[in-house]
């Protein structure tokens, strides 16, 4: 018996034990600005208390207005997605910035009548405990709970969990309902936002801007074309028909841009395509007759013109038109793109459902010559605004000037805007100095700007032209660098550059790349949170399906020549620095074939920007490493030198060739005395040698 006893009491320790576990992660982080006093009470002041009134205004409406039959919620959910579930919101779809405070770009709100729970991507943690208040619990994604163990833990049985079906991801709905079910908790569709309600007439009106049509000269081929080739997918799977809901492919499908959301050229937009019609539902005041003529939209009856109707149509159609289909495409969730809404699928019967990725993805994802070639060219412009911005930076710092974060991103993004055929920035541009730069995914605010001086830079930004959109991140120092730093650089470095050196057959997927970028990272036991690499768009969104390069990522889909995708190691040490370098590559085919039969595909990068030399320990490169480098070198001078000559820019010049000096491949007496970093030459140095490379290199 006394056994006995001991072990129940035993087990129970060790239960409780795990129940204070569980109880104290459910808590979430610990929140860095919610001390709270001895009687825990919380005071709120400022926008905290803005904040809480929404919170609390929020709950009444939970409680109130939730649906027809006016029962109560006892949690409701708040996503980080408009109906398309887009990347970036335009001001009106802003709902979690205007129900939490949080600006980031990432994150998802769970409201109860007792307690309000948000997650986020571990790179925007420290940015959401600052500017969340202390009624929010925060928790990071990808670790204990999930949303739906949250739930679980707060509600009893018969709770319901409400959430706008347009809003919510159809897998992640399905997902939610799945783990709730066990536990009898029932997932309400709301139909009429909480959130907008709170908001009222003070929320902003959603954009409406115009559309404007993609000329064939920047697209590569017309939009009936484009339409037909997708008819015969749709055709090769028996499909009646599908519904687009991605912004971006209805964009890129029917050769127009528009303006609705800040960084890709998009308007809010559904397009239905059937063998026998194509409807366009978007808010018909902005019709134009350009817009007309170039989808034929005039008397259309039949299935090469496009029919414009209201944005909210959609519902109506669907609905009736579902009555006549056997098979009907519905996009499923693919790498980057979540797929339909929970509303998408609620109004089709789910019998005639046929789950599956857009093939408008991988039409998109393979360019045509024309986009190959616009995207070569754009970024070459784009070299040359970086090396305009770069340049004046280390004149200017030398000088004394007073530079901040954010005068340096608006520098930048001026730049960018003043080359041909230039329609603003890609995304926000981020410039990170000295401890910010450890954050993988800083940008700067009000809040967190600081004025540069000596130590690391790191920038990340790109732009959007009417042929191409860039991505580039470069890191600097300005001052002299630490062994530390120059050794984390060039393991970076070399990641990149065995990255950009491979050849391999066309089957091999991309997730198997990953171990190449990280591998010198790896070397130093360290890793990067972020992925080495995305698709990248032409003029439109910078990160598109298919490719991921991850190594947590099991994806199947290979690469194709005419893909365009980032490559982007990185080294962040906690509290220090960090360290990015990111190029856009393109698949090319070499030619060759593998035994097997498969193409032989290598990689050419287009971003040319230089790289910061001082930072660079040429012992620690191959041979074939410093060959890559000097061969990219070869090609900024001449392509993006040449522009800058024509422009007059010979500051940028200068300052290019001074960047983009010969490497030695071979080892030299300097390197066996020990000295084997790229040291920086003197500005008047700099200006001297690279007047004298430039006569016999350009002239």
């Amino acid at each position: 018996m006394l056994g006995t006893d001991r072990s129940t009491s035993a087990l129970g320790i060790l239960l409780a034990a795990v129940g204070q576990t569980i109880a104290n992660e459910f808590q979430g982080i610990r929140r860095s600005k919610c001390q709270q006093s001895r009687d825990r009470t919380q005071i709120y002041e400022g926008v905290d208390n803005v904040l809480m009134k929404r919170l609390q205004a929020l709950r009444t409406e939970m409680r109130t207005r939730t649906s027809t039959q006016s029962a109560e919620l006892d949690a409701y959910l708040v996503p980080m997605y408009d109906e398309h579930q887009s990347q970036y919101l335009m001001e009106s779809d802003q709902r979690i910035r205007f129900l939490t405070g949080f600006s980031g770009t990432i994150g998802e709100a769970v409201v109860l009548m007792r307690s309000a729970a948000f997650w986020t991507d571990d790179r925007f943690v420290e940015q959401a405990d600052q500017e969340l208040n202390c009624a929010w619990r925060l928790f990071r994604n990808g670790e204990r709970p999930t949303v739906a163990e949250y739930l679980l833990s707060e509600l009893s049985p018969e709770a319901r969990v409400g959430a706008d079906p347009q809003l919510i991801p159809h897998p992640t709905w399905k997902a939610l309902e799945t783990d709730l079910n066990a536990d009898y908790i029932r997932m309400v569709h709301i139909n009429r936002n909480l959130v907008d309600m709170v908001w009222g007439p003070r929320r902003p009106a959603p954009r409406s801007g115009t559309i404007k049509v993609h000329p064939v000269r920047f697209a590569g081929e017309r939009w009936d074309s484009k339409v037909a080739r997708l008819r015969a997918n749709l055709t090769a799977l028996r499909c009646d028909g599908m519904i687009v809901t991605s912004l971006t492919e209805v964009a890129y499908l029917l050769n127009l841009r528009g303006s609705d959301i800040p960084h890709v050229p998009v308007f809010k937009a559904y397009l239905l395509v059937t063998h026998r019609e194509l409807v366009l539902y978007t808010n018909t005041s902005r019709e134009t007759l350009g817009l007309k003529n170039h989808l034929k939209a005039h008397s259309c009856h039949n299935e090469n013109c496009v029919q414009l109707r209201d944005y909210g149509d959609v519902w109506r159609d669907l609905r009736t038109l579902a009555q006549h289909w056997h098979r009907f495409l519905v996009p499923a969730a693919i790498v980057f793109d979540t797929g339909a809404s929970e509303a998408i699928h609620a109004t089709l019967p789910r019998n005639i459902v046929y789950e599956r990725p857009s093939p408008i993805i991988f039409l998109r994802a393979q360019k045509n010559q024309v986009e190959r070639q616009g995207m070569r060219q754009a970024h070459v412009r784009d070299g040359v605004a970086m090396c305009e911005v770069l340049s004046r930076l280390e004149e200017r710092f030398i000088a004394g000037d007073h530079i901040t974060e954010m005068s340096l991103a608006r520098e930048i993004d001026h730049a960018r805007k003043t080359q041909n055929n230039s329609e603003g920035i890609a995304f926000p541009t981020s410039v990170a100095y000295g401890v910010h730069s450890s954050r993988p995914n800083y940008t700067p605010s009000n809040r967190t700007n600081v004025e540069l001086s000596e130590g690391m830079v790191l920038i990340d930004s790109g732009g959007q032209y009417e042929d191409g959109t860039t991505e580039v991140s470069r890191t600097l120092h300005l001052g002299e660098p630490t062994a530390d730093q120059i050794r984390a650089y060039t393991n970076v470095l070399i990641g990149m550059i065995r990255l950009s050196m491979l050849t391999f057959p066309e089957n091999l997927k991309p997730a198997e790349l990953d171990a190449l970028a990280r591998g010198p990272v790896w070397g130093s036991m360290n890793d990067y949170p972020h992925g080495t690499g995305h698709g990248i768009g032409s003029y439109s969104a910078v990160k598109e399906s298919p490719i991921s390069i991850s190594y947590t990522a099991k994806q199947r889909f290979t690469f194709k020549e005419g893909y365009f995708f980032s490559n982007e190691p990185g080294y962040y040490k906690e509290g220090a620095f960090g360290i990015r370098l990111e190029n856009v590559l393109e698949v090319v085919d070499t030619g060759k074939m593998h035994p097997t039969g498969h193409k032989f595909l290598a990689f050419q990068d287009v971003t040319l920007v230089p790289f910061e030399s001082k930072l660079i320990d040429r012992t620690l490169l191959s041979v074939p490493e410093k060959k890559w480098l000097n061969d990219y070198n070869s090609r900024i001078r001449q392509h993006v030198g040449s522009e800058l000559k024509r422009k007059h820019k010979m500051d940028a010049f200068y300052w290019m060739m001074n960047k983009t000096r010969h490497v030695p491949e071979y080892v030299t007496e300097a390197d066996y005395n020990g000295v084997g970093q790229l040291h920086p030459i003197s500005i008047t140095g700099a200006l001297t040698i690279t007047i004298l490379i430039a006569r016999y290199a350009f002239y």
